[in-house]
């Protein structure tokens, strides 16, 4: 009896698109990289002189700065490097508002990137992430990107890209972002903000919160594998 067309079909993988991410990722590390420099040759003395120029560049630097964190979200690049640095040059407050600001943008185009792409697509850029993703918002729906974005269970980037394939819709997607990212974001940026004195209290407490929030996503990854068990 001969197989029939469905068991004898060959998945290939689609070389060219992984290609074109290779390619984007690279634009992406780049493009930060460019940022970097041209906030570096605004450099001519100490940190606090650095903070006073690039802060002294206004809207202009904040844009810079901006469009360098929404690559870096959506080309899966370590946007908490970015979080540091904004504390370090724009300050604890204005360092908060541009990250949030930047990281809810970045977050909303991957949603709807994933939507135009397709589960294949993004299956190429997240990997077994969006399963995981996929059976807690079966579970729990907004509620589970709210988690994942308060402790570190998923990558941010792959929770971008992920809900944007589940059932959960835009809206509340948002909502839960802009809520559950605000307590890393804080921590970041205070820690870049007051590196250069470890011993104050906003550094510990900053350093304590994400501690809380690493063992906050321990507890929860064992509670889940507790619950699949």
């Amino acid at each position: 009896m001969a197989p029939s067309k469905a068991s004898t079909r060959v998945t290939t993988p689609d070389v060219p698109a992984a290609g074109r991410g290779v390619w984007l990722r690279l634009v992406g590390f780049v493009l930060v990289l460019a940022v970097g420099g041209a906030l570096a040759l605004l450099v001519t003395g100490d940190t606090g002189s650095l903070r006073e120029q690039v802060t002294g560049a206004g809207a202009v630097g904040w844009g810079l700065f901006v469009a360098a964190y929404v690559a870096a979200t959506l080309l899966l690049l370590p946007k908490n490097v970015l979080s540091v640095v904004a504390g370090l040059t724009y300050g604890a407050a204005l360092g908060t508002v541009l990250v949030w600001v930047a990281a809810v943008l970045g977050a909303s185009a991957a949603f709807w990137i994933a939507r135009a792409l397709g589960r294949d697509g993004v299956a190429r850029l997240v990997g077994p992430a969006m399963a995981r993703l996929d059976e807690w918002v079966a579970r729990r729906g907004a509620l589970a990107v709210l988690v994942a974005r308060l402790v570190p269970v998923l990558p941010f980037t792959a929770v971008n890209y992920a809900s944007g394939l589940t059932v959960v819709g835009f809206v509340p997607y948002l909502l839960a972002t802009a809520v559950g990212i605000l307590p890393g974001t804080v921590a970041y940026v205070v820690i870049g903000a007051y590196g250069s004195d470890p011993g104050s209290w906003p550094f510990v407490a900053a350093l304590a919160g994400l501690v809380l929030l690493g063992c906050g996503g321990l507890v929860w990854r064992h509670r889940e594998r507790r619950h699949r068990a």
